[in-house]
């Protein structure tokens, strides 16, 4: 049925529900999200594009993207993916607070609880203290994986569990927890015993989790494992991405997608090499959509010259590639099993691809039929009412800033501040941290995100350390928040905090000095400082722990977020001048001096 309606034009492919029911992003995105075959918004929506030269039927809506793909910047390419795609997996902290005067807010928390909403992410607790010599070390990737059966707890899938650690959000409820959260459809539980609905709620939970995680799930792929818990609780999951999230949910009998919406300008999200991690570049996406445009009608056993050829005949104007764009768009798509024999080398015409045409026409999420052009289509797929769009923050990102929110999505937080993180809180088996500038949901298991920090390597090590000690550097001191707040009618005060360049630069000699060689960093890094800043900076980024200056801003810099200082000492006040060689200080910008307190617990 999907094919189908895909071949007619008229797929809904992000609104919606699994049994049809529209909703979902839907309700606030149709425009943005109607994948209609059509090359633009003045075409008919039944208009079907003319072959190609070589007898392959390309998506006119998926030419106009790779269009846009090939003219866009780098950072409009990760949004305009995000935006179209919507194969971005989720982002969280990991190690909660380990102190605080008043507890975060738990998964149960209900309005009225007593919080730590008042405590500043600034001088509050440190979920990390200052990091001492480590010597190089290699452990197993983080993140969801594989699922797997433990027969001495629940007989369910563990998707993502460590051995030996099955992950705090799979531990059985209790009885009446599992009532709250897993109604499931009608009939589903009913009879039930408790621990009947235990399990079902682990169930469920798992689900969702390896849904936000990964939201192209195969039942023949690495989450192989987790698929037969998808299909069981489809109708339950649907519901649940569609009223938190906007997010329309498609199971098929060998297939599921979550139709994630963008997360507009900025949201840091890029597709990488599956083998290498090297990041996309925007001509990358353009052979992406270019091949996705040739694929949605191609015949299932394809010869790659053919490919090549239908490519160079595509009507309107074909993208420029660089060389590895194609190699790179071609490795993705074998790893979302689209493609299965793809030849080590791209230039192999001789070589036959097998296509799985149902994968590939549920890879596009948001393809553009109504957009005008990239920065419509980014716009249009973030849209939500307030509440979704801030739970669509709080679910796919590390942590939410009041500051950075629109004027009515700060007031739904502030009349829903302990009961929209809850519940997402529950939903997904994360725990909610409230501080004055902001929320973040914590994943303790450190298993709901693609990037781990504080984590193992040369860079996850240097950019914990860097970020450590700019936090001690230019922390606003709490006498200043309180003068803010006041000036700003009780807005949570200082959100970012301008950090200069010669500071980064100091401090990352400095700590390059310390840790470098004692740790076993990677070699090319201690010879190459500009290539370790810049990565350090980026993965900073990544984890929304800075974030650069805006446009137009001269000279171009950072800011430093308040949810950095999670990982920073604990703050000492009284400041104390800094002793490293590297030290340099920027006379046109004030800040605080250094505080000792990390020299002392690192044991320097």
């Amino acid at each position: 049925m999907e094919q189908q309606e895909y071949a007619a034009g008229a797929t809904q492919v992000a609104g919606g529900t699994s049994d049809g029911r529209t909703g979902g992003a839907g309700r606030s995105t149709t425009d943005a999200v109607a994948a209609v075959r059509g090359a633009g918004p003045d075409a008919p929506q039944g208009s079907a594009p003319a072959d190609s030269a070589d007898g392959l039927s390309p998506d006119p809506g998926l030419l106009r993207l790779a269009q846009w793909f090939a003219e866009a910047d780098p950072g409009t390419a990760d949004d305009l993916c995000a935006a179209s795609f919507g194969l971005y997996p989720a982002r969280h902290f990991g190690a909660p607070a380990e102190a605080a005067p008043a507890p975060a807010v738990p998964a149960q928390a209900t309005a009225g609880a007593g919080t730590a909403v008042d405590v500043s992410w600034w001088h509050g607790p440190t979920a990390h203290a200052a990091a001492a010599l480590r010597a190089r070390e290699t452990r197993p990737a983080r993140g969801p994986r594989r699922a797997r059966r433990d027969a001495d707890t629940l007989p369910v899938v563990r998707s993502g569990a460590k051995p030996g650690s099955p992950g705090r959000h799979r531990k059985p409820e209790r009885s009446r927890g599992a009532a709250a959260v897993a109604p499931g459809p009608a009939g589903a539980t009913a009879g039930a015993g408790p621990q009947d609905r235990s399990a079902a709620a682990a169930e469920q939970r798992i689900a969702a989790r390896l849904l936000l995680a990964h939201p192209l799930v195969t039942a023949s792929g690495p989450h192989a494992d987790g698929f037969p818990l998808i299909r069981r609780h489809r109708d339950w999951l649907a519901e649940r991405f569609d009223t938190l999230l906007g997010y329309r949910l498609v199971v098929g009998p060998w297939h599921a997608r979550l139709c994630k919406a963008g997360l507009g300008p900025g949201a840091t999200r890029r597709l990488e090499h599956p083998a290498t991690g090297a990041p996309f570049t925007p001509g990358g996406y353009a052979q992406l959509a270019l091949v996705l445009a040739l694929l949605v009608d191609a015949p299932e056993q394809l010869p790659l010259g053919r490919l090549r050829a239908a490519m160079h005949a595509a009507p309107g104007p074909v993208p420029a590639a660089a060389p590895g764009d194609l190699t790179m768009a071609l490795a993705a798509l074998a790893d979302w099993q689209v493609l299965t024999g793809v030849p080590a080398d791209p230039a192999d015409e001789d070589a036959v691809l097998t296509v799985d045409r149902e994968l590939a026409r549920a890879v596009p999420a948001g393809p553009p039929a109504l957009a005008a052009d990239a920065a419509d289509l980014i716009r249009r797929a973030a849209e939500a009412e307030p509440g979704t769009a801030v739970r669509r923050r709080l679910a796919e990102t590390p942590a939410v800033l009041v500051a950075d929110l629109s004027e009515d999505q700060r007031a739904w937080l502030r009349e829903h501040r302990h009961s929209g993180p809850a519940a997402l809180a529950e939903f997904l088996g994360l725990e909610a941290e409230s501080r004055a500038e902001g929320v973040a949901l914590l994943d303790p298991a450190e298993e709901l995100t693609d990037l781990v920090l504080p984590g193992p390597g040369t860079l996850a090590q240097a950019a914990l350390l860097l970020v450590e000690r700019l936090v001690e550097e230019v922390r606003p001191l709490p006498g200043e928040d309180a003068e803010d707040a006041e000036a700003t009618g009780g807005e949570p005060a200082v959100p970012v905090v301008p950090v200069p360049d010669a500071l980064i630069d100091g401090v990352l000699g400095d700590i390059a000095d310390e840790y470098g060689l004692p740790a076993g960093w990677r070699r090319d890094y201690l010879a190459d400082r500009t290539a370790l800043r810049r990565d350090a900076l980026d993965l900073l980024h990544r984890m929304g722990l800075i974030t650069p200056t805006p446009r137009g801003t001269r000279p171009p810099g950072w800011l430093l977020r308040a949810p950095a200082a999670r990982y920073a000492p604990a703050a000492d006040l009284l400041p104390a001048p800094g002793t490293g060689r590297h030290s340099r200080r920027d006379p046109a910008v004030t800040v605080p001096s250094p505080t000792g307190e990390r020299a002392r617990q690192a044991g320097v």
